[in-house]
């Protein structure tokens, strides 16, 4: 690798599926009729993509394991301990509360799938229950996104690595 170009981290699965689930979970959440077609296909979607994802965390390239990033109470709250002390970590690849977050949202979303499935099958009682965990998981999501958006530019800022674009060119620029 030459000297300005960066680390590559994130290879093209990993950056393809997240700009996609942007665009999906946008999509459903502002611009698709909620009891439409079109919802429920790209509902369907979103799913189909967590589920490449979770093969790609199985089998995938080395920062796109999920053996890269294990869910860790422990080390989140070191980095927890970190912020508040004002040290300055810099990760190749997730850092311990955005690896939370990962698991977070996707399992959020197949939640979403499954709740949204829910609601065309069934009774009456299963559709509304459907409905209102449908709902309920949507303002969920909506929370997590507007909070993994701030931590992205805090982390980006505070580190000085650009994460989104990192996202977008798969390379981390890491300063010393």
């Amino acid at each position: 690798m030459r000297r300005g170009q960066g680390i590559r981290v994130w290879d093209p699965v990993v950056r393809l599926f997240h700009w996609s689930l942007v665009a999906g979970f946008t999509a459903n959440a502002f611009f698709t009729d909620d009891d439409g077609a079109p919802h429920r296909w790209v509902g369907y979607g979103v799913v189909g993509l967590v589920v490449i994802r979770v093969i790609w965390g199985l089998i995938g390239t080395r920062h796109a394991r999920f053996s890269d990033f294990p869910p860790s109470a422990r080390a989140a709250m070191g980095q927890v301990r970190d912020e508040l002390a004002g040290r300055v970590q810099r990760h190749l690849g997730h850092t311990p509360l955005g690896a939370l977050m990962i698991y977070n949202l996707l399992a959020t979303m197949l939640a979403l799938g499954l709740s949204g499935w829910g609601m065309t099958v069934g009774g009456e009682d299963l559709r509304d229950a459907a409905e209102e965990a449908h709902e309920a998981l949507v303002i969920w999501a909506q929370f997590c996104v507007v909070l993994h958006i701030a931590a992205v530019i805090w982390e980006s800022r505070k580190t000085g690595v650009n994460l989104v674009s990192a996202m977008i060119t798969g390379r981390k620029h890491l300063r010393k």
